[in-house]
């Protein structure tokens, strides 16, 4: 079975599932279904989750792992939260796992800046505009 890929091969456009089926029963669906955010992943980025999760997040441990440098696994992070973050899907922590309303606010203003920095990358937001909303958030 082949990796299920998000863009065609002959123009780069995004692609739509239209039809799903199970193997065991033969049930097939016919619609338009949407691929998980993981998808858009590349195998090295799936690798690097699988490696830092089994490592529960401990950074020494994948460095340990993998071979490479704290600075590494930091712009390894940056870059997958980028891609995940690029369809602007906002991520909901239950309080009970959360930090303090304080440190939600921080990470919120900030995600919001690398957001409003992400779009004038992608040419979605002009410069002058994204100077606006960043004086915005700021207050």
């Amino acid at each position: 079975m082949q990796k299920l890929f998000n863009q065609c091969p002959a123009c780069g456009s995004q692609l739509v599932i239209t039809e799903c089926k199970c193997p065991a029963c033969q049930l097939q669906m016919r619609g338009e279904f949407q691929s998980g955010q993981l998808s858009n992943l590349s195998d090295e980025a799936l690798t690097f989750i699988k490696v830092f999760l089994s490592a529960r997040g401990n950074l020494t441990e994948v460095e340990r792992v993998l071979g490479i440098s704290y600075p590494t696994i930091r712009n390894k992070l940056d870059e997958i939260n980028n891609i995940l973050n690029r369809n602007n899907e906002t991520i909901v922590i239950p309080d009970k796992i959360s930090g303090s309303a304080a440190e939600k606010k921080a990470t919120s203003a900030e995600d919001l800046r690398k957001d409003i920095l992400q779009q004038v990358q992608d040419g979605r937001l002009s410069p002058a505009e994204a100077v606006q909303k960043l004086k915005e958030l700021q207050g």
